[in-house]
């Protein structure tokens, strides 16, 4: 048996997944982008050393800044953690909201005969032109891809480009469940509840130090790690710049995960089989009817 937790940024995902792994006999493994990284712990809301001493937890923390870890590798760091878990007669339980790192982890993508291109050719590109170019060769791609995730453009129009073909590279596969007996519960949320939690975990991160994490590793590392397009950090960016005021930083870090929770709904409804609950009472009925 395989367990997914999911749910909108700030919906107790973390919590939830712990308290599943005491009753079940089970272990965390971690199922956002960003979380992976080391050193940026208040920006992606990294469970903290002490939190994650109460269950086993797998892929967090792992990665150094100065590397970028994308899909595909986390697809294999992922399948290899869950056979793991697996193998030792344990529940893997996958927490986090990014959607394309689960479904990469579970279904049979294949990302292996997908050519890295060289991306300096996309550097004088605006956003919108990026969206452009991949509409034109992927139309279908292009509705799955937010006009202002400059990652997820460049990586399709890697794939477009590669293929020269507007049939999806990702789409052209069956992608089916590559594990038996797997189970995706996610956190309910109603929308205007979900933005004012979110907007309280903004302000909690900034009492927490965000700004002071922040500050330390943009002097240790500059501005060009990819775990720095993380929310929380990037609108900070601008402000140690002298470009913007720390409440307009504030304001656009809420503003912008708004607008994510708004994609993360939408790809849940399409993307996965979900059973919504509202906590880890309701999971453990649910598996034990």
């Amino acid at each position: 048996m395989i367990i997914v937790i999911t749910g909108v940024t700030a919906s107790g995902k973390s919590k939830v997944a712990i308290e599943l792994a005491k009753a079940i006999n089970g272990e965390v493994i971690n199922g956002d982008a960003f979380q992976v990284y080391k050193e940026i712990s208040i920006a992606t809301c990294k469970p903290d050393l002490k939190t994650r001493e109460e269950a086993p937890h797998h892929l967090f923390d792992f990665v150094p800044l100065s590397e970028d870890y994308d899909v595909s590798r986390y697809q294999k760091d992922a399948r290899e953690a869950i056979r793991d878990v697996l193998s030792r007669g344990k529940v893997p339980i996958i927490a986090g909201g990014t959607g394309l790192y689960i479904r990469a982890a579970l279904y049979d993508y294949d990302f292996t005969s997908v050519p890295q291109s060289d991306r300096s050719v996309y550097d004088g590109k605006t956003n919108e032109e990026l969206y452009q170019r991949l509409s034109e060769l992927d139309p279908e791609e292009a509705k799955k891809v937010h006009p202002n995730n400059r990652v997820r453009l460049i990586r399709a129009l890697e794939i477009c480009e590669a293929y020269g073909s507007k049939t999806s590279f990702l789409a052209s596969q069956e992608h089916k469940v590559i594990f038996d007996d797997v189970y995706f519960f996610g956190l309910e949320r109603d929308r205007e509840n979900s933005y004012e939690t979110s907007d309280s975990r903004v302000e909690e991160l900034f009492q927490m130090g965000l700004v002071q994490e922040n500050k330390g590793l943009l002097e240790k590392y500059g501005t060009s790690p990819r775990a720095f397009k993380a929310i929380g950090f990037k609108e900070i960016i601008p402000y140690f710049e002298g470009n913007i005021s720390l409440d307009e930083a504030k304001a656009e870090i809420k503003i912008n995960t708004r607008h994510y929770i708004k994609r993360q709904n939408t790809f849940f409804a399409h993307q996965f089989d979900i059973t919504w609950v509202k906590g880890t009472e309701d999971i453990l009925k649910w598996l034990n009817r």
